[in-house]
């Protein structure tokens, strides 16, 4: 009689069991990547100091997007649509297909920026003329910023912000550096007002900050309290998995992402940045800076990318 219980009780676990996995509940979440990459003037042609992109440059530049196998990336110094149809064109043609887009342009008529996107994207919300007052003086957002909210399945979606802050070179209109503490201002005003809506939306925050961790712009679009954005903090995957023997500090990883020429200089300022929502579901043992032999000629930056699961946690 017992032995029969038993065998009845298997039974039922086991249809348990398989109505829970037709129904998805027990499969593995799908996983999906996000990279942000500065791609150093990817211009057609030449315009002002900025130099078209050589041939050589947009090969590796397609190199590097092909070794991340991103799903969604969003890229900085896009120089218009026409070179992002061609960029699209040319992964597609090399097995990696991007069927939707986002572009977006502001005051710099020259480089712009955009995404690339395997997953639909399900609304668009272009932010081009975004201003400030630095004193006295009116002055507008150069690049702009790019909101887009992506489906990945039909329980799990996000939304990407990217952005491309003021540049560190010296302009006779203004402080470079209050410019860009105004610019990320505006960034984290849009941050905000998303995570006041719903504290536990899946947002991402990425792109050229153009500066340290530590500086005033940066700390401005982490943010402070409930609703600071967390550093994901990408580091080259090359065997350093060892804490920092001062635990004051973060690991001595090699997370550097872009070279400065004239101070011959290497440095943080790309960064993946999350809301507490999508942390949740943050996958860092593949989140990781791209090293890959000559990455100069594509650009003086090297892309990073982070890793998720597609289900909320």
């Amino acid at each position: 009689m017992a032995a029969r219980c038993r065998t009845q009780i298997i039974g039922v676990l086991c249809v348990c069991l398989i109505a829970l996995v037709s129904s998805g509940s027990l499969l593995a979440a799908e996983v999906f990547r996000v990279a942000t990459y500065n791609l150093e003037n990817y211009l057609a042609m030449p315009s002002g100091t900025r130099p078209a992109k050589s041939p050589e440059g947009r090969a590796k530049i397609r190199e590097s997007l092909r070794a991340l196998k991103a799903d969604v990336v969003a890229l900085q110094e896009v120089g218009g649509t026409n070179v992002l149809m061609e960029l699209r064109a040319s992964l597609k043609s090399e097995g990696l297909d991007y069927p939707f887009w986002e572009h977006v342009s502001g005051w710099d008529t020259n480089i712009q920026v955009a995404v690339l996107s395997r997953f639909p994207i399900t609304a668009r919300r272009p932010h081009t003329h975004d201003s400030f007052l630095l004193f006295g003086r009116r002055f507008r957002v150069s690049r702009g910023f790019a909101e887009v909210d992506i489906k990945i399945n039909d329980r799990y979606s996000f939304t990407l912000l990217t952005t491309h802050l003021k540049s560190r070179r010296p302009v006779p209109e203004a402080d470079e550096a209050e410019m860009r503490e105004q610019e990320a201002a505006l960034l984290r005003e849009k941050i905000d007002a998303r995570l006041a809506v719903n504290p536990n939306a899946n947002l991402i925050v990425l792109g050229d900050l153009n500066d340290n961790h530590d500086s005033k712009s940066t700390r401005a679009v982490i943010g402070r309290g409930k609703h600071a954005l967390i550093d994901t903090r990408p580091a080259e995957r090359n065997g350093d998995n060892q804490p920092n023997p001062n635990p004051r500090y973060e690991p001595r990883h090699v997370t550097w992402t872009h070279h400065y020429g004239k101070e011959d200089t290497y440095g943080r300022i790309d960064y993946i940045l999350l809301s507490r929502g999508l942390a949740r579901e943050w996958n860092k043992e593949e989140t990781y800076v791209l090293a890959i032999p000559n990455w100069g000629i594509g650009s003086d930056h090297r892309p990073l990318v982070a890793s998720f699961f597609a289900e909320d946690r």
